[in-house]
C-alpha cells in the first residue's frame, strides 16, 4: 500500500540567481511528527510566487521516492533527500502514470483530491543547480502532482495512503502533463481531460485553448519582402491608412481576420520595425494598415508626413493569434480608439460571408470627430442580420449621426446592462487599462474567461516568476562592449544589439536590455517565452520538447544563427 514517507515544509526566502534575487519557497525540508494540513497548504509552509504555486488548487505538492531513485541514477547525484524537489509530501507509490486527475486519497486525518501536474518552473532545479530540470521532469514523464485539500487534518510520516475515489475520465497525471507540453497530442484524451471537474482552472483554460484556438499556420513568406505603397489616406486628424500591394501586382496572401503586419520603416538608421494590425478585409488583394500619429513619434510621423504612393516598405508576413474563430456562436467585438483596426478586419470577415452569427459591436471613442471608420463599420453592420452595436462617446456626442451612439464611457455597468450571451467569444483591443477593465466586466457579465481574447498595443506585461522586481528601466542596449555575434532586434522595444556569445540565450540578452520578457521554465518546455520571429534563424540549446509554431521562437533556449528581428 502507498505510504507517506516524509512531510516537508519551508517558508519563502530570497535566493541570489543570475544577478537578481528570486523569492521562492522551493527550499523545503522534512519535519518530525504530525503536521496540520489546511485548505491552503501544510502548516509552516509557504510559496514565494502564488501566480504559479499555492492556492486551494495547488495546496500540496506530491513527489515519489521511486522518482528520487530514478533521478539519483540519471543525474548521478547522491545528495537528493526528501524535499529537494520542493514537494510537501514525499510518498512511496502513487506514480505519475497511475494516479489520475480527480483521484481522492485519505492520508492520516486529511482527505485530498488530485488537481494537476507540477508547474514547469525554472525553480524546480534551482536548489540542486540543474537548470534544465523542469524540461527533464516533463520529458521523462515524472512531473509530480498537486492536490487540493478536501478535508483538513493531521498527517505524519508512516501514514498509509488509501484511495477512496477514482477520478472521472481516468486521465493520468503524466498524460495530462504531456497533453500540454509534448507533441503528438491525442485529441480524444484532450477532450476527456477538459471534462474532468477536478482539473484546476488554470489547466482547464490551457487545455481548452488547445482545442479551441484557430491554427494560424506558417507565415506566408519568410523574413521581410518589399511591398509598394499604393495610397496614403487620411482617416481622421490623427489616423492615416497605408495601402500596400505586391510589386508585381499579384494578389497578396490572405491574412487571418485580426492579424498584424510588421513593417520596417526608413525613418531612422537602423530602420525601426513597427507592428500594425491589418484593418482591411482579410480576402482583399492588398493590405491596409491604419496608423495613429503619436506626438514625437519618429515612425508614425514618417508614415503620416513623408510616405507617398509609389514608395516601398519592407514587411514581414501577416501573423498573430488574435484571430476570429470559425465557429457559429455569438461574437462580441470590443475596441477603443485605434484599437478598432483588428476587430474591424473581423467585422469585414463576418460581413463578407453574410454570417448568421449574433454579433455585438462595442466601440469607445472620445467624440464623434475622433471615431475612425465609423461609416465603414455602420455599412458592415448593416450587412449582418443579427448585429447589434453601441458606440460610446466619453466627451460628448456632437452630431455623430450614429443611431447606435451612447453618451458616456464604456464601463462595467454599461456592459452589464447589455445582456450579452454568456456563450459568446469576445475580442478586445485597445490600451492595456481598457483591456483589463473590459475583460473583468465581461467576466462579471457572465462570459467565460477562456473565451475573452485580447490584443495589446506595445510590449506585453512581463512574466518573471519569483524575481524580486527591481526598478525597471526603459529598454536600452546592453551595458559594456557590443556583442560580436549576430544582431538581434527587439522590434516593439526599439532596441538592436549584437549577441554576446557568452550569453546562454536570446532571453538573457533581452534581460540585459531590460526588454520586458515572459518566461517560466527557461528550458524549452512551457512555451511562455514563445515570441514571433519576423526574420532570421536560430539554434536551440537545449532543444525544446515541442517545436514552437512556425514563425515563432522560444527565447529561453534560442541562440541566433543569423541576424534576428523579434516582435517583442
Amino acid at each position: 500500500m502507498p505510504t507517506l514517507v516524509s512531510v516537508n515544509v519551508g517558508l519563502p526566502r530570497g535566493v541570489a540567481w543570475n544577478g537578481v534575487t528570486v523569492h521562492t519557497g522551493a527550499w523545503k525540508d522534512p519535519v518530525d511528527g504530525a503536521r496540520m494540513v489546511r485548505r491552503l497548504g501544510v502548516e509552516g509552509d509557504g510559496q514565494g510566487d502564488t501566480y504559479g504555486h499555492g492556492g486551494p488548487h495547488r495546496a500540496v505538492l506530491v513527489y515519489q521516492v521511486e522518482s528520487y531513485e530514478y533521478w539519483r541514477e540519471q543525474l548521478r547525484r547522491d545528495d537528493l533527500a526528501p524535499g529537494t524537489f520542493a514537494e510537501n509530501l514525499t510518498v512511496e507509490g502513487l506514480s505519475d502514470d497511475e494516479v489520475c486527475i480527480g483521484d481522492r486519497y485519505r492520508i492520516g486525518e486529511a482527505e485530498f483530491e488530485v488537481s494537476q501536474p507540477r508547474v514547469t518552473c525554472f525553480r524546480a532545479g534551482l536548489r540542486i543547480g540543474e537548470p534544465e530540470l523542469a524540461a527533464k521532469l516533463v520529458a521523462h514523464h515524472r512531473p509530480g502532482f498537486y492536490m487540493r485539500v478536501i478535508s483538513e487534518g493531521r498527517v505524519r510520516p508512516g501514514d498509509q495512503i488509501v484511495r477512496i475515489a477514482l477520478g472521472p475520465g481516468r486521465v493520468s497525471v503524466a498524460a495530462v502533463d504531456a497533453l500540454l507540453y509534448l507533441p503528438g497530442r491525442d485529441l480524444a484524451t484532450l477532450r476527456r481531460a477538459v471534462r474532468i471537474p477536478a482539473l484546476s482552472p488554470g489547466w482547464q483554460t490551457s487545455l481548452r485553448q488547445l482545442l479551441d484556438d484557430r491554427p494560424v499556420g506558417e507565415p506566408a513568406w519568410p523574413g521581410f519582402r518589399e511591398l509598394r505603397v499604393t495610397a496614403v489616406v487620411r482617416e481622421s486628424p490623427s489616423v492615416s491608412s497605408v495601402h500596400l500591394a505586391a510589386l508585381d501586382g499579384t494578389r497578396l496572401p490572405a491574412a487571418g481576420p485580426g492579424q498584424y503586419l510588421a513593417v520596417r520603416v526608413p525613418a531612422a538608421e537602423p530602420a525601426p520595425v513597427r507592428s500594425y494590425s491589418l484593418s482591411s478585409a482579410p480576402g482583399a488583394d492588398t493590405y491596409r494598415i491604419s496608423v495613429k500619429r503619436e506626438p514625437g513619434g519618429v515612425v508614425s510621423g514618417y508614415l503620416h508626413q513623408t510616405l507617398r504612393p509609389g514608395a516601398l516598405l519592407q514587411a514581414a508576413a501577416p501573423r498573430g493569434e488574435f484571430v476570429l474563430d470559425d465557429g457559429a456562436g455569438p461574437v462580441v467585438l470590443v475596441s477603443a480608439g485605434i484599437g478598432v483596426t483588428p476587430v474591424l478586419a473581423m467585422l469585414h470577415q463576418l460581413a463578407d460571408h453574410r454570417s448568421e452569427r449574433e454579433v455585438w459591436w462595442l466601440h469607445a471613442a472620445r467624440r464623434s470627430g475622433e471615431q475612425v471608420f465609423a461609416a465603414e463599420a455602420r455599412d458592415l453592420l448593416a450587412a449582418l442580420p443579427r448585429a447589434r452595436a453601441r458606440v460610446y462617446y466619453s466627451r460628448g456626442t456632437g452630431r455623430s449621426g450614429d443611431p447606435h451612439m451612447v453618451a458616456g464611457r464604456l464601463s462595467a455597468p454599461r456592459i452589464a446592462e447589455l445582456d450579452l450571451p454568456p456563450g459568446a467569444t469576445a475580442y478586445v483591443c485597445g490600451p492595456s487599462g481598457f483591456i483589463a477593465d473590459v475583460t473583468e466586466a465581461l467576466r462579471t457579465a457572465g462570459l467565460d474567461g477562456a473565451r475573452i481574447r485580447s490584443e495589446t498595443f506595445g510590449t506585453l506585461a512581463p512574466i518573471t516568476p519569483g524575481v524580486v522586481d527591481p526598478s525597471r528601466r526603459a529598454p536600452h542596449p546592453p551595458p559594456g562592449a557590443p556583442g560580436g555575434g549576430p544582431l538581434v532586434t527587439f522590434a516593439r522595444s526599439g532596441v538592436t544589439a549584437g549577441f554576446d556569445t557568452e550569453r546562454a540565450s536570446v532571453l538573457e540578452l533581452a534581460e540585459a536590455c531590460d526588454v520586458p520578457t515572459r518566461w517560466q521554465c527557461r528550458s524549452g518546455v512551457c512555451r511562455t517565452c514563445e515570441t514571433p520571429l519576423l526574420s532570421g534563424e536560430v539554434d536551440y540549446t537545449p532543444a525544446p520538447l515541442d517545436a514552437p509554431a512556425p514563425g515563432s521562437v522560444l527565447l529561453c533556449c534560442a541562440r541566433p544563427r543569423t541576424a534576428l528581428v523579434l516582435d517583442v
